[in-house]
């Protein structure tokens, strides 16, 4: 299914498998660098590496602490405080909108982050980073599947669509944040396209339709442009 998913869209970059378990999964190594931010692990995935990673792996993101319900100790907690601060008082946020972001509802426990085409647990969660043209694709697809976005697209923070796909059992689509295009080094041209990995069949099935019709059409606009 993800080698489909690339070859049809052309995608430069590999979707990344986001698994949540209860307890540490067998056959999978831990992280072996703890990072900067929770969304440098998906880029670490789309690199090729499979791992795990446990609560303590996400202390230095209390933003992705926040949006992945971890349990923070108190340099953490205040840590997270002072980010909120600094945003607050820039302009970037204000308090009231933290309790809309998007959480996890279950406390942060373990999780496999993979290649999509490595992956051997149905995936919580598919991201796929690419152009607006290929997430045209995409939603078009997941429209026609049924699992369309209800909520048009989602911006700050970028790891809020992990929980948002969760809860919703539809797909998401995000701008992307600062943080992470900064940790992740995301194109300025590219941004993001999330779904739950249980309907992955179906979204494939209707992608390669989307694909087929939207050459068809183009070339129709094509031959219609140039006869007006």
């Amino acid at each position: 299914m993800s080698e489909q998913i690339q070859q049809l869209l052309n995608l430069e970059v590999t979707p990344v498998a986001v698994t949540f378990h209860d307890t540490q999964p067998d056959g999978v190594s831990r992280v072996e660098k703890v990072e900067a931010s929770g969304c440098t692990y998906w880029r670490r995935a789309a690199e090729g590496k499979t791992f795990y990673t446990q609560a303590s792996d996400h202390y230095n993101c209390p933003i992705g602490c926040y949006t992945h319900n971890v349990e923070l100790p108190d340099a953490q907690m205040a840590e997270l405080e002072n980010t909120l601060g600094l945003m607050e008082e820039l302009g970037y946020i204000t308090m009231e909108e933290v309790p809309g972001i998007p959480r996890q509802e279950n406390p942060f426990k373990c999780t496999v982050y993979s290649p999509l085409a490595d992956a051997t647990d149905t995936p919580d969660v598919v991201i796929i980073s690419g152009t607006p043209r290929q997430m045209m694709l995409l939603m078009e697809a997941a429209t026609t599947a049924g699992i369309g976005t209800e909520n048009g697209v989602m911006g700050r923070p970028t790891c809020a669509v992990v929980p948002a796909v969760i809860q919703g059992g539809r797909s998401v689509n995000s701008l992307g944040c600062i943080g992470n295009r900064v940790y992740t080094a995301l194109s300025d041209d590219d941004f993001y396209f999330a779904f739950p990995g249980k309907h992955i069949d179906t979204l494939v099935e209707k992608l390669e339709t989307i694909v087929n019709a939207n050459q068809a059409l183009a070339e129709y606009h094509q031959q219609r442009q140039a006869e007006i």
